[in-house]
């Protein structure tokens, strides 16, 4: 088949087969950002998100500023911070010996020194009002990726069970595989990611939040337990952190006993937690980094937590995946474009130098989380003595060139991707 029969310079449907130039699958924050970069640069793209709405718990809800100021270089971050949101200064954690604050984001330099909390729903119906403005931008709700299309060793597009419950085939020049940790796309094409730090269990649940509460992110741990309270203006979003494996035999125990456990860490909930009366409102996320070695194939690229899943530690994951959206959209749209006008495929070195730029960055951040996992949390959660930070470790933190360094990493991480100034603001002319 030739690439001419494949792709199209507009988005169209013919023979049951939707034609695009790019076919973004997975409607996160990594993928939405993708597609309205792509869109606002004039190249055709369809994002296929598999559930019918962006409407689920317990995602992550943390925006961080790289992302703010992404969105602000777009002209969008104003827009965005008028719905509804809270924000976090900083990362303190309640030890024996009294409050512990690693990450203090309000003194680093931006114009956001903090993490925006927000609903994901909120974040990504935003996102995508803002691509749908665009008239080469499509979204498909409910798509269900079943397989990829491969022909002549390269990935041709996907085929796709809509909510129509009907077959149905997208045809594109590259696929992105942009569907979270545990990424279809990343096993129909072969890929195996590697693990990259020990695995542990967080149990995620709702609690009431009252007006006098504090701000912010609470951390407390105690003798083998973590747990953590997550500010989300109207409610706690509560995390217990547990061994890997124990949840079982937890779960057999009883809901009473996790209500029991909970709160000899934070007594202060103690008549809140009489809200969580059985399993059904408790989510288990499994703890884990991993990477794949290699991120793309001919026809093929995978970003954020389909190509390197992120541990929630620092809760970077999103901060990530958009980073990777961004370096994606700088490298592609221009190669992208010149595929859709001229009818040629894109070169494989393209996507190289995707998974080139963006790979650094993950492999730092991935190894700062392991260590933070390896010697705080998995020592937290194995030891019957109250957890203490090192007396050298609350020493450099007082060093103000040292200080900033959690922070940074945190707000921004190693060389972040930036959009390219003017470069995505000029196409604003092909707004429908």
């Amino acid at each position: 088949m030739s690439l001419t029969e494949a792709t199209g310079t507009r988005t169209n449907e013919g023979a049951g087969i939707l034609r695009t130039t790019c076919c973004v699958v997975g409607g996160g924050p990594g993928g939405a950002v993708l597609a309205l970069l792509l869109a606002r640069k004039g190249v055709d793209v369809t994002l296929l998100e598999a559930h019918p709405d962006f409407d689920r718990e317990f995602r992550g809800d943390t925006i961080h500023p790289s992302v703010m100021e992404i969105l602000d270089e777009l002209g969008l971050a104003d827009g965005l911070l008028k719905l509804r949101h809270s924000k976090v200064r900083n990362f303190t954690l309640q030890t024996a010996s009294g409050p512990f604050t690693p990450v203090n984001l309000s003194r680093l330099k931006t114009r956001f020194p903090y993490i925006t909390l927000m609903p994901q729903t909120s974040f990504l119906e935003f996102v995508t009002g803002e691509a749908a403005r665009y008239p080469n931008f499509r979204l498909v709700m409910g798509a269900r990726v079943k397989e990829l299309v491969e022909e002549g060793g390269a990935v041709r597009g996907v085929r796709y069970e809509g909510r129509d419950g009907e077959d149905h085939e997208v045809r594109s020049v590259l696929v992105v595989g942009a569907d979270g940790r545990g990424s279809r796309v990343r096993r129909l094409a072969g890929f195996e990611p590697k693990k990259t730090s020990p695995p542990m269990d967080v149990l995620w649940f709702k609690l009431p939040r009252e007006e006098e509460d504090p701000a912010g992110v609470v951390g407390r741990f105690g003798r083998g337990r973590i747990a953590v309270m997550l500010d989300r203006d109207d409610y706690w979003q509560a995390g217990y952190v547990i061994p890997k494996g124990t949840f079982p035999e937890l779960r057999h125990a009883g809901v009473g006993e996790l209500r029991r456990r909970f709160v000899e860490l934070i007594p202060e909930f103690a008549e809140r937690v009489g809200h969580l009366t059985e399993w059904k409102q408790v989510s288990l996320l499994s703890v884990e980094s991993s990477r794949c070695e290699r991120w793309y194939k001919p026809g093929l690229l995978l970003i954020g937590d389909a190509a390197h899943v992120m541990s929630p530690v620092g809760g970077v994951g999103i901060n990530y995946a958009i980073q990777d959206a961004v370096a994606a959209a700088n490298i592609l749209s221009g190669p992208l474009a010149e595929s859709q006008s001229r009818l040629t495929d894109l070169e494989v070195r393209y996507l190289a130098r995707v998974q080139l730029r963006r790979e650094l960055p993950t492999r730092a951040i991935q190894a700062a989380q392991s260590l933070v996992q390896r010697n705080v949390l998995e020592t937290a959660l194995h030891s019957d003595k109250p957890f203490e930070p090192p007396p050298i470790v609350r020493l450099l933190l007082r060093v103000p060139i040292v200080r900033d360094i959690p922070a940074r990493m945190v707000a921004f991480g190693l060389w972040p991707s930036w959009v390219k100034k003017g470069d995505y603001a000029a196409s604003a002319g092909s707004v429908a």
